[in-house]
């Protein structure tokens, strides 16, 4: 039973889209969506420094293409799909519920807002390697803290004001590591990300929606999704709310999976699987030199 899955803000790396864009069609399929948002991909996924795609606004929408682009490119037929933070958007095109070009826009709107959210305060965000989950969250709430990815396999992603965080380092709960500082520009999934979320609401009520043709797995609560609306519904309101990469990950073990594979820009989700799911096959897609095994998997493992 093969799942696939889209990693979130922060996997980006400058020049990272480029070896894509040497596919065919995909320079055309990137210029098009490009149009459509308003914003130049192939120069932010190809020429743009760390800094540049650091921008809310411009990360996401990058993700999310690029997500889309390699899973064309892989052409696979996924038992289930989830998707991290941003990276549910790019699961839902996955599972049908929305297209392309809808995502896209839908994710323009998504940045746009989150990184206006953001600059009323400076916060930020950073990851709790170690420790005993209870305990690290229980730590992060005295300091004021926000959980706001329990990621599994050793790690929560801490969020607040930019000085929360610097207490963090002065004082990590014990257990813990390493406290790293992330390359995002905000408090994501946060009360600080709330602004966004009408306006995310109002872009998703244009949407043409279906329900989704594979099992949704949502980093709400781990849940398989049934209906395209509810589908939507979470999108809007995960933004201010924490990620449970722990219970989608506890989903893909009851569901029975037997192999992940991680869109482009992959490598984050397939080292908490790793860890955290022992004897699954694990595949991140970091560059088109990738298809090829990620192809053998898909035969050995797509619809056990």
């Amino acid at each position: 039973m093969l799942v696939l899955v889209a990693p979130g803000q922060g996997a980006q790396t400058p020049g990272f889209l480029t070896p894509w864009l040497d596919l065919p069609g995909a320079t055309d399929r990137i210029a098009a969506w490009s149009d459509a948002i308003g914003l130049d991909l192939a120069h932010y996924g190809t020429e743009a420094d760390a800094d540049e795609i650091r921008d809310t606004a411009v990360a996401q929408p990058l993700l999310v293409a690029a997500g889309l682009l390699s899973a064309a490119a892989l052409d696979a037929s996924p038992n289930a799909v989830a998707g991290h933070s941003v990276g549910e958007i790019t699961a839902a095109v996955f599972a049908g519920v929305i297209g392309d070009e809808a995502a896209l826009r839908l994710v323009r709107t998504r940045g746009l807002g989150m990184a206006e959210a953001a600059a009323v305060t400076e916060t930020g965000m950073a990851a709790l390697l170690g420790g005993d989950p209870d305990v690290t969250i229980a730590h992060l709430e005295k300091l004021g803290l926000t959980p706001a990815n329990v990621n599994g396999a050793g790690q929560i992603v801490a969020a607040g004001t930019v000085a929360q965080i610097a207490a963090l380092a002065e004082d990590k709960p014990e257990g813990v590591r390493r406290v790293v500082p992330l390359k995002v520009a905000g408090a994501f999934h946060t009360h600080h990300m709330a602004p966004a979320v009408e306006r995310l609401r109002e872009a998703a009520e244009t949407l043409e929606v279906s329900d989704p043709a594979v099992t949704y797995v949502s980093n709400a609560d781990g849940q398989a999704v049934a209906t395209g609306a509810e589908v939507i519904s979470r999108l809007v309101g995960q933004i201010a709310n924490p990620v449970r990469w722990d219970l989608c990950m506890e989903t893909f073990k009851e569901l029975g999976v037997t192999a992940l594979i991680e869109v482009c820009p992959g490598g984050t989700l397939t080292g908490l699987a790793k860890r955290a799911l022992p004897g699954v096959q694990t595949l991140a897609l970091k560059t088109p030199d990738d298809l090829d095994a990620a192809r053998a998997l898909i035969a050995e493992h797509a619809g056990a």
